[in-house]
């Protein structure tokens, strides 16, 4: 929303919701800001978490080497059973089975890997 409306929705100054906004990006609570996007407008009809399981003392290389693989929208580290959970999207099964089996499994610190679909997604407004 433009900040014009911010500031009504909010009942201040315009000047003021800048001033506010400003201080929200600069003290990092705004990290950034997005478009959301249709993955499936975009060809990727297929969607996955993969949980991966890692050796322990290689996690910290591991984020920026999982976010640079083809569709990989999303890294997490977790606990329990597996070491981390992504997010891939894909236009089809050749291309997720390249991510997860080719490049995802061939690297040294990946353990093994489990995947499953998504069969539908839900998102807050």
């Amino acid at each position: 929303m433009s900040v014009n409306e911010l500031a009504a929705r909010t009942a201040v100054s315009r000047a003021n919701a800048y001033q506010r906004l400003a201080a929200l990006r600069a003290s990092g609570v705004i990290r950034r800001f997005t478009v959301d996007v249709d993955p499936k407008a975009l060809g990727q009809s297929i969607t996955a978490l993969v949980l991966v399981d890692i050796e322990q003392h290689e996690w910290r290389q591991l984020a920026d080497r999982m976010l640079a693989l083809p569709g990989v929208e999303y890294v997490g580290f977790t606990t329990g059973a597996f070491d981390l959970v992504l997010l891939v999207r894909a236009a089809d099964m050749e291309t997720l089975r390249d991510v997860v089996l080719e490049r995802l499994q061939s690297m040294p610190e990946i353990r093994s890997t489990q995947t499953s679909f998504v069969l539908e997604e839900f998102r807050r407004a």
